[in-house]
């Protein structure tokens, strides 16, 4: 039997990396996915791929720094599907790389709104839908520097830490009405934007996981799967690292 069969799941930032494996994965698993992001073209790919395979999927377009833009994208999954049961905010964006001291005003409010608000955002509208449908799962995808930190990437630091909490807090207050809600911390994973790199950027940042490569795209799904799905019923507040090491050196 599929893990999430008949399931409804949005996945912001499904048009690429690890949210376009997620949306992959889950219609393969029975669930009707609503793809939201700002990238078009590759969203509808990511739903040509899955409608190829007998899924369902529908593409919203959306800025998740937008409020207005995830209570449409709830709205749209409503009104196709006629409930929420699943969402995976995933969105976000690596920000400008500088020092505290001279980071810029400019980047430090789009990362944040981006990553952080975008999550808020995104629970706001999804949970009093999922409430409707008589619970759900979400999953908030924040990072290994969710826990720790790293030189000229304050903005990104604060926002996946604030990822972090923010879940923790959602999880706490919705624990007995059936909503489950837990973040993940992927490690450096080979998406479209690590593979524009030079070869000896990418030897450093493997160097940085004790086994020795980077991550795939799927092996973070597969976790998201599993938290997503009724395997993990009695898992909420948590947060899980997919990172080849990277937090045990």
């Amino acid at each position: 039997m599929k893990t999430i069969d008949q399931k409804v799941a949005i996945v912001t930032g499904g048009g690429s990396g690890i949210g376009k494996a997620i949306s992959l994965l889950y219609a393969s698993e029975g669930a009707k996915i609503v793809i939201s992001d700002i990238d078009e073209n590759g969203s509808q790919e990511t739903i040509a791929e899955i409608k190829a395979k007998g899924g369902e999927a529908i593409f919203v377009k959306a800025d998740t720094s937008n409020s207005e833009d995830h209570k449409n994208v709830v709205e749209q999954a409503l009104e196709k599907f006629g409930q929420l049961d699943i969402a995976v905010n995933n969105a976000g964006i690596g920000g400008p790389l500088a020092p505290t001291g001279e980071y810029p005003i400019d980047g430090w409010d789009k990362t944040i709104a981006i990553n952080l608000s975008g999550v808020f955002y995104g629970m706001r509208y999804q949970i009093p839908a999922m409430l409707k449908s008589g619970g759900g799962s979400i999953v908030n995808v924040a990072s290994i520097l969710g826990k720790v930190g790293t030189p000229n990437s304050s903005a990104y630091v604060a926002s996946k830490h604030g990822v972090i909490g923010l879940t923790e807090a959602a999880a706490l207050e919705y624990a007995q009405q059936n909503i489950r809600i837990n973040s993940i911390g992927p490690g450096y994973i080979m998406t479209p934007l690590l593979k524009s790199l030079d070869d000896d950027t990418l030897k450093a940042l493997v160097g940085l996981h004790p086994m020795g490569r980077l991550g795939a795209s799927n092996e973070v799904a597969e976790l998201a799967l599993w938290l997503n799905s009724d395997k993990a019923s009695f898992v909420t507040g948590a947060y899980y690292n997919v990172d080849g090491g990277y937090l045990a050196r």
